[in-house]
């Protein structure tokens, strides 16, 4: 991550939210445990040899024991991705979110430059820090062990092609049932989302998402208890009739009555199909999933959606920050394509609000991801190449091998990969210019995500990427604790070259 010459270090507060300052650490580093707190590591000075703990003496605590490593257990699926990312919203007077406010400001001798409003007490504001930006381009030490573990999540080409064979079969065949069956979804379009379809699929092409979308005019939103994330949905009047009054409850349509009777379609076609059966209902999920078990076991997550083509609602008004990294135009053309609503019900109490929608906004994300570059031709066959998605990737894989490390435990069954998703969104904005991602600095350019990362959980402050006043890691939905964990065993991973890649 490169910048201009000629100007002075850039002052904390034209960071953003950037994560504590860090430079890239070595990955053949001798490993040590893991810190009792859960506080960011001091980080590296700008001016530190690349490739080495450039930390000040004595700036370790002293090391406890850690964790014991436990035997990963097969554990029953949990609602994944964006389903358990769902928060309610981040304070948003006289604080900002861990969102990145800027660009920021050059280095001297650098390259280039660059379900309710909150029910807990109001968060700290993240601690402006600067996060380390690469200047010059020879490889980092270590580099290749990322690479490495690259390698080990990489999909074959030929596994790709067999499951995705198998799961388009089945889509389509639902897809033509329901378009063929009188009934309310027989206007349903399919739009693919998700990890396998933005490119950023890791380890195995198991998990697919779908969703049915279905366009519904003149709708009014209402928004619930100021969640700024979910709504109740009512129509205008519409001539002749509208298809979906067997769904209202008092003049509100119910995402429960709906998801049901989406639900009941789907099991009596999938009797028909061999190999593929409908998993039971996890509560609160908007999913309905199939559980593909030939030639591999494959989950394919079904969401129906409603599809809106007005004015996206205010609460996003200040989202989308890509105006300094993929522009204004971008933005703007982003911004007219129709939002999405998906049967994912607010909390109310110990239960659910059965008749809130909750925004979706995964296809703007996979747009994101698939031209990602400032440059028009990023990582295109003839076009300059950026790490930003191998970055992406190794979060995930990082996040997905201490769930496994820790298959029993608790403390890390909120986290989901759109957390990580949502911070790395963060960062590409703090730092838009495409040679800051050169793949060269791939070592510098991860452990800045795993810095960031690591500060929004110190914070816990992790704004929704479209809706800012909505925080991720707020207390309502991911305790302290779970936090803390988390926190304290990426450290020992960055700390010792992430030994839990290998």
């Amino acid at each position: 991550m490169a910048s201009r010459r000629g100007r002075s270090t850039r002052t904390a507060s034209e960071v953003g939210a950037a994560g504590p300052r860090a430079s890239a650490r070595t990955a053949n580093s001798v490993p040590t445990e893991p810190c009792e707190s859960s506080a960011v590591p001091e980080a590296a000075r700008p001016g530190a040899r690349r490739g080495g703990p450039a930390r000040t003496s004595g700036s370790r605590q002293e090391k406890s024991v850690p964790e014991p490593r436990e035997k990963p257990q097969v554990r029953a699926r949990t609602a994944r991705a964006e389903d358990q990312a769902e928060g309610p919203p981040a304070p948003t007077e006289g604080i900002e979110p861990p969102a990145a406010r800027g660009r920021p400001l050059p280095r001297a001798g650098s390259r280039r430059e660059r379900d309710t409003r909150s029910a807990g007490e109001q968060g700290p504001q993240p601690e402006p820090a600067e996060l380390a930006d690469p200047a010059r381009r020879e490889a980092t030490p270590g580099a290749w062990k990322l690479q490495m573990a690259l390698e080990k999540v990489k999909l074959r080409s030929r596994e790709i092609s067999e499951a995705a064979e198998v799961v388009n079969r089945v889509v389509d065949h639902l897809l033509r049932r329901l378009q063929g069956r009188e009934s309310e979804f027989k206007d349903v379009a399919l739009l693919r989302t998700g990890s396998y379809y933005e490119h950023v699929k890791i380890s195995a092409p198991n998990e697919f998402d779908v969703m049915f979308k279905l366009q519904v005019p003149r709708i009014q939103l209402d928004e619930y208890c100021n969640s700024g994330a979910h709504y109740f949905v009512k129509f205008k009047r519409i001539p002749g009739g509208n298809p979906l009054q067997q769904f209202f409850e008092n003049e509100v349509l119910s995402a429960s009555k709906m998801l049901s009777k989406f639900r009941k379609i789907i099991k009596e076609e999938v009797k028909n199909i061999k190999g593929v059966i409908v998993e039971r209902k996890r509560r609160g999920s908007p999913a309905v999933t199939l559980l593909i078990s030939e030639p591999k076991e494959i989950s394919v997550d079904i969401i129906l959606a409603l599809e809106s083509r007005g004015r996206w609602p205010s609460s996003t008004e200040n989202g989308l920050p890509i105006s300094q990294w993929l522009g204004r135009k971008v933005k703007k053309s982003l911004k007219q394509q129709p939002f999405y609503l998906v049967p994912k019900h607010a909390k109310e109490g110990g239960g659910f609000q059965g008749e809130t929608w909750r925004l979706s906004f995964s296809h703007i994300e996979k747009d994101i991801l698939k031209n990602h570059g400032q440059s028009k031709t990023c990582c295109e066959t003839d076009g300059v190449k950026c790490c930003r998605k191998n970055c992406l990737k190794l979060m995930k894989y990082l996040l997905e091998q201490l769930k496994k490390k820790f298959g029993n435990r608790r403390e890390l069954d909120k986290f989901c990969s759109y957390h990580v998703k949502t911070a790395f969104f963060h960062i590409c904005t703090q730092f838009p210019q495409d040679d800051q991602w050169h793949p060269k600095d791939l070592e510098l350019c991860f452990d800045n995500c795993v810095a960031y990362f690591l500060q929004c959980l110190k914070t816990e402050q992790l704004a929704n990427y479209f809706i800012p006043g909505v925080n991720l890691f707020s207390r309502d939905l991911i305790d302290k604790l779970s936090k803390e964990f988390l926190s304290k065993q990426i450290e020992y991973e960055r700390n010792n070259g992430f030994p839990v890649f290998w």
